[in-house]
């Protein structure tokens, strides 16, 4: 059986392709125009279909992914293989949910922190008993370099460079090194009260930069930039009927 799971986040679309419950390909859609997912569903012919999305996706999207497959549509309706006691499920983002799901699914009975690399950082902790109690977000890459670009008079916007020096030696690789190594050292301080706290542990990174960023932790940590994706077809295996 094939699944396609729609990923629409605020910086990109993408589709990941599951071939019996195996994880096969990623895809970076341009858009969300019905020309651009006629052509995805035309290709795979799939038999189950997902979506999370926190953007205003185009509107008649849902109608022409509901009559190409098994369709659902990931949001406070969607039954979960977890349990959120701290907060009503539709106050939490649908990347989270999937997040959630995914620890739930793939590390049962461990105290997981997901720390997901996207617009923003999100940590997301799911204990060992299947509950999603929340976490924390703070500014992700991207954010740090235009907030010091548009905040100040005078400091250039730059790009991320992963062969930056720890030393900067002039103003654009002093703003790379404090962005990069900041972010990295936020993210071991996070990890490292978790682990204090809490037994069992364990600990995913995923989405944009997750593989760069895992060499520059010393903490253990599971690279998956495919987490989220996986976390979806865990949930379509739950919502999607056959």
């Amino acid at each position: 059986m094939l699944s396609i799971c729609f990923d629409f986040g605020n910086t990109r679309l993408k589709a990941g392709i599951f071939n019996n419950d195996v994880f096969s390909e990623e895809i970076v859609l341009p858009d969300d125009g019905e020309e651009t997912i006629a052509a995805i569903l035309n290709r795979y012919q799939p038999s189950c279909i997902i979506l999370s999305s926190v953007i205003n996706h185009r509107a008649g999207l849902e109608a022409q992914l509901s009559k190409a497959a098994s369709f659902h549509k990931l949001d406070h309706t969607t039954r979960l293989n977890f349990t959120v006691p701290v907060a009503k499920p539709e106050t939490v983002g649908a990347d989270r949910l999937a997040l959630a799901a995914a620890a739930a699914y793939y590390y049962p009975g461990k105290n997981n922190l997901v720390v997901a690399l996207g617009s923003c950082i999100t940590y997301n902790f799911i204990n060992q008993y299947a509950q999603f109690l929340g976490g924390s977000i703070s500014p992700g890459l991207s954010m740090r370099f235009n907030a010091m670009h548009d905040y100040t008079a005078k400091l250039p916007l730059v790009k991320e460079d992963w062969n930056f020096p720890l030393i900067g030696y002039d103003t654009k690789t002093n703003l790379q090194s404090g962005v990069i190594i900041g972010m990295a050292a936020e993210i071991e301080g996070v990890i490292g009260k978790y682990r204090e706290k809490y037994r069992n542990f364990n600990a995913v990174l995923t989405g944009g930069n997750s593989a760069y960023f895992a060499t520059h932790l010393k903490s253990r940590i599971f690279a998956d930039h495919n987490f989220l994706f996986k976390g979806l077809y865990a949930l379509s295996q739950i919502n999607c009927v056959l």
